[in-house]
C-alpha cells in the first residue's frame, strides 16, 4: 500500500455544507481503513468537537488519530492517549483578554464540553459551541476563570479590518512566543509558537516512522496549505481558494460533490492489488465483528482465490459438537465479501444479496475448517462466488454459492 496515512481537514473538506459526511465518503473511508490506511482528522476544532466524527468513521477500531486546535494537540482515537501537545502559557491570558476588551472583541477558549467566553451570547461564539456539540459558558473575568493552559484562544469580531490590524501587530509583538492567524473572517486564533497542522503532523510521522511519500492530505483552507505541501500527495478541494489550489498536487471536486471520496478512490483504491491486501490488519480490525467472534481469519488473497479458516469450537458448534451450518454460511460470505470488495471499481461498493449452501459432511469440535472461494461470474451488477469448505484432512464439508450485488456510489 503506497499511502499509510490519510490526513483530512474537516469543515469544507470531509463535511459537506450541511456539516455531514456523505454516504459515499463514509463508505470510501471505511474501505481504505479496512485496507490498512490510517486516517487522521486535522481541524481547528477542539478535540471534544471531533470525537463524534471519529466515532462515525470508526477511527478507534482502525487506530486513527485526531489533530485538533489546528495542531495544538494530537490524540489516539483508539484510547485517547495524547501523542502531541503544545499549549499557551496561562500567564499570557490577561494580556490577551486586555487586548480583546480594548478592541471590543469577544474572547473564547475550550474546556472539556464548554466554550468559555466573556460574551457567550455572541452569534459566532454560540455557533462555534453548536457545531462542536459544546455548551457556551459566560465568564466575565475570562483570564481568572481559565485556570489551565489552553491549546487555543480565539478573538471574535465582525470588524475584519480591526482583526487584521491586531493580527499584524501580534505577528511582530508575539513572534517566538505565540502564533496568530485568521482562520475565518471573524476569528483571530492564538496558539503556541510554531503550532500548525504541518508541524504537528511531522511530529506524529516521526513517532510512527512514516515517510512523506506515504502520506496523503486533503484540505480546502489557508490553514491546510503547509499540511498539503508536507504530504507526499497534497489534494485541494474544488471549493478551495485559488491560492490553496496552487499549492496542491491535485485538485478534486468540492465538498458538495464528494471530493474526498473521489480523490481517495483515484489515489488509493484504484491502485490496490490483491497481493497488497494486509491480511493481518484485516484480521486484527475484525476482532469485534461477527468474523472475529467466530474466529474467522483470512489466510490468502489473490486475483483468483480468497481463503480463510475458522476453528470449530463452542462459538459455532451445535449441541452435539458438530459445526453449525449457519456458521459455515457466515464463513463463506466473509470470504466472498472480501473478494468482491477488492474486485469492484473504486466508485462501486458491494452488498450481499444471496447465499445458499449444500452441507455434505460434518466437521467436529476441535477441528479447523478452511474455506476456499473462487469467483465464477464477475458482471457489472453482480459477482457470483463458489466457496468450498474443507476439514483439516481435506474432507468437503459444504459447497456454498454467494451472490453479491455491485452498486455505484452516489
Amino acid at each position: 500500500m503506497k499511502y499509510k496515512l490519510l490526513v483530512l481537514d474537516v469543515d469544507g473538506t470531509l463535511l459537506n455544507d450541511a456539516k455531514e459526511i456523505s454516504k459515499r465518503t463514509l463508505a470510501t473511508l471505511r474501505k481504505v481503513q479496512q485496507m490498512g490506511v490510517r486516517i487522521m482528522l486535522a481541524s481547528g476544532r477542539p478535540t471534544y468537537g471531533l470525537l463524534p466524527l471519529a466515532k462515525q468513521l470508526e477511527l478507534g477500531t482502525y487506530e486513527g488519530y485526531i489533530l485538533s486546535y489546528n495542531g495544538g494537540q494530537i490524540i489516539s482515537a483508539k484510547n485517547g492517549e495524547v501523542l502531541f501537545e503544545k499549549r499557551i502559557s496561562p500567564e499570557m491570558l490577561p494580556y490577551l483578554e486586555k487586548k480583546a476588551r480594548k478592541s471590543g472583541f469577544a474572547i473564547l477558549t475550550y474546556d472539556e464540553n464548554r466554550v468559555v467566553s466573556n460574551d457567550a451570547d455572541n452569534e459566532h461564539v454560540r455557533y462555534e459551541a453548536a457545531i462542536n456539540g459544546m455548551v457556551p459558558d459566560r465568564q466575565e473575568d475570562f483570564s481568572i476563570a481559565i485556570d489551565f493552559a489552553p491549546c487555543k484562544v480565539m478573538l471574535v469580531s465582525d470588524d475584519e479590518e480591526a482583526l487584521v490590524a491586531l493580527e499584524d501587530h501580534w505577528r511582530r509583538r508575539l513572534a517566538g512566543v505565540m502564533d496568530v492567524f485568521r482562520s475565518e473572517p471573524h476569528f483571530l486564533e492564538v496558539v503556541g509558537c510554531s503550532v500548525d497542522k504541518a508541524n504537528s503532523l511531522a511530529a506524529l510521522m516521526s513517532q510512527l516512522n512514516i515517510q512523506t511519500e506515504e502520506v496523503m492530505a486533503i484540505g480546502d483552507g489557508v490553514c491546510d496549505v503547509s499540511m498539503l505541501q508536507l504530504a507526499g500527495l497534497g489534494v485541494a478541494m474544488g471549493n478551495a481558494p485559488d491560492s490553496v489550489k496552487r499549492c496542491a498536487d491535485y485538485v478534486t471536486l468540492s465538498n458538495e460533490e464528494d471530493g474526498v471520496a473521489v480523490a481517495v478512490e483515484k489515489a488509493i483504491l484504484a491502485e490496490v492489488r490483491m497481493t497488497e491486501i494486509p491480511l493481518d490488519a484485516l484480521n486484527a480490525h475484525s476482532k469485534s465483528t461477527l468474523m472475529g467472534n467466530l474466529g474467522i481469519q483470512y489466510t490468502f488473497a489473490s486475483e483468483e482465490r480468497i481463503e480463510a479458516t475458522m476453528p470449530v469450537d463452542h462459538r459455532n458448534r451445535q449441541p452435539f459438537g458438530i459445526l453449525h451450518g449457519g456458521a459455515t454460511l457466515a464463513l463463506a460470505e466473509t470470504v466472498a465479501g472480501l473478494g468482491s470488495m477488492v474486485a469492484c471499481q473504486p466508485d462501486e461498493f458491494v452488498v450481499g444479496m444471496q447465499v445458499s449452501g449444500n452441507h455434505i459432511s460434518s466437521a467436529h469440535e476441535g477441528d479447523t475448517v478452511r474455506a476456499v472461494g473462487t469467483i465464477v461470474h464477475k458482471g457489472r451488477s453482480s459477482h457470483v462466488w463458489n466457496v468450498d469448505v474443507f476439514t483439516s484432512t481435506g474432507k468437503l464439508v459444504s459447497s456454498v454459492r454467494v451472490v453479491n450485488s455491485v452498486m455505484k456510489r452516489r
